[in-house]
């Protein structure tokens, strides 16, 4: 809808078509990111996922800002995501951290390189995270993680390493080098995405005095219609004020360069400890000593949520509005062909439905797909793994980014439920 209609004409509809309209002003100021840029043909996910996204990040938690973008660094380098790696690196210069921790794990604080074990455990092989790892960090002397932060941090984590999967679906990283500052003087990092959040991080001249957000919010004020309705309608003096904004921070932009140039530093490696360290088949039996997790034993619904819910506040709502958002999409997609796509994500990764005919797997899927799928959910790294060829020509490509939210999804409930298992056990024990 063009800046020039009337603003009342909106005022009636839904949230989504709000949501829609809000990413269409953003679209044309040329500043919204390739992520949310992409999940914008599903507004009523995009608004769950970025609700959880600002929770997790940016709003006071357990862990310190600095600390939360860079378990968000370390999660995303174990999949060589280059987009997100740099995203976080720019976001944690923001909120105050310290630049030589971007020279690589080895220069970070000791209580943030003891998650390096059970970050590469869930990126990889998540069922081999076990009680002994959350004992380990919780009994690690000045070192030792409270639960509440461990629960943040593994709930960064399983965000970041599913964020890769569907980064590297998409082919976002593919076509986004090193953040730089953009043509009209946006600093790097700006997303006015995290300004309809609640972030502070806004340009002065972006923000009126009104707009000038704390991170403590609550959730509903997180998505205030008002505060977008009025960033709609500010849409036209906010480019006129941009410019202004650019010609005024010369200061500012000597600081972006030098910071871009520590950016350019965080090479993912610097952030990796056994780089051979990557996903093998849970099911080659022949190998295998683990167990099928079964969901009848310790599922999300059951137990999963109240736990998470309990240690990190709200959290737990949060993600399973997620869950279910995603699958209840409109879609051309059946409801047994989104349940098959799911089941089998959880199947590669050791989690089995007693109550599902693992038959249906192979009667929907075609082997293209599933290769695609299987490839997207446990190796997303473009610099080891070619994207699996599969022919799109059926599908729109709403459908096309619904089937990697599904993949996403999937695999971040998968990894919750083997970190989340695993601390029951360890508080039972």
């Amino acid at each position: 809808m063009p800046h020039s209609q009337p603003v009342e004409m909106i005022l009636n509809g839904e949230k989504e078509g709000l949501l829609l309209l809000f990413m269409k002003a953003l679209v044309n100021r040329g500043s919204v990111d390739a992520v949310s840029l992409q999940m914008a043909s599903h507004p009523q996910y995009l608004e769950s996922f970025l609700r959880t996204q600002h929770y997790i990040l940016h709003m006071d938690g357990p862990l310190p800002l600095p600390y939360c973008h860079y378990i968000a660094i370390m999660a995303a380098a174990r999949h060589h995501c280059n987009y997100l790696v740099y995203l976080h690196s720019a976001q944690f210069l923001r909120v105050g951290g310290d630049p030589l921790w971007l020279q690589g794990l080895e220069a970070a604080p000791p209580r943030l390189r003891l998650l390096d074990h059970i970050n590469k455990v869930l990126a990889h092989q998540p069922w081999l995270t076990a009680c002994s790892h959350i004992q380990t960090l919780r009994k690690s002397g000045e070192q030792c993680w409270s639960l509440a932060e461990l629960v943040q941090a593994v709930v960064i984590l399983a965000h970041c390493h599913s964020l890769c999967s569907f980064v590297f679906g998409c082919e976002t990283d593919s076509d986004l080098g090193p953040i730089s500052k953009s043509s009209n003087g946006t600093p790097p990092t700006f997303c006015p995405f995290d300004a309809a959040n609640g972030n502070a991080n806004v340009p002065q001249s972006l923000a009126t005095p009104s707009e000038h957000i704390t991170r403590r919010r609550s959730l509903d004020s997180s998505f205030d219609m008002v505060c977008l309705k009025e960033r709609i309608q500010k849409s036209q003096e906010e480019r006129e004020k941009r410019e202004e904004w650019f010609l005024q921070t010369h200061t500012l932009q000597q600081t972006d360069v030098e910071e871009e140039e520590i950016i350019c530093l965080a090479d993912p490696s610097r952030f990796i400890t056994d780089p051979d360290f990557c996903y093998h088949e849970f099911t080659r039996r022949e190998e295998a000593h683990f167990e099928v997790f079964r969901v009848q034993d310790y599922s999300w619904e059951d137990h999963g949520f109240s736990l998470i819910n309990r240690l990190y506040s709200d959290i737990g709502h949060l993600l399973d509005d997620r869950f279910r958002s995603v699958t209840t999409l409109p879609s051309l997609h059946s409801p047994d062909l989104k349940r098959a796509i799911w089941n089998y994500i959880h199947c590669v990764l050791g989690i089995r439905y007693d109550d599902y005919d693992y038959g249906e797997v192979n009667q929907l899927l075609e082997r293209d797909l599933k290769l695609y799928i299987k490839a997207v959910a446990c190796f997303p790294d473009a610099t080891k793994t070619p994207m699996c060829p599969l022919s799109w020509a059926p599908f729109k490509t709403s459908e096309r980014i619904h089937v990697n939210l599904l993949i996403m999804e999937a695999r971040l409930q998968a990894e919750l439920l083997y970190a989340l298992r695993a601390i029951t056990q360890y508080m039972i024990a």
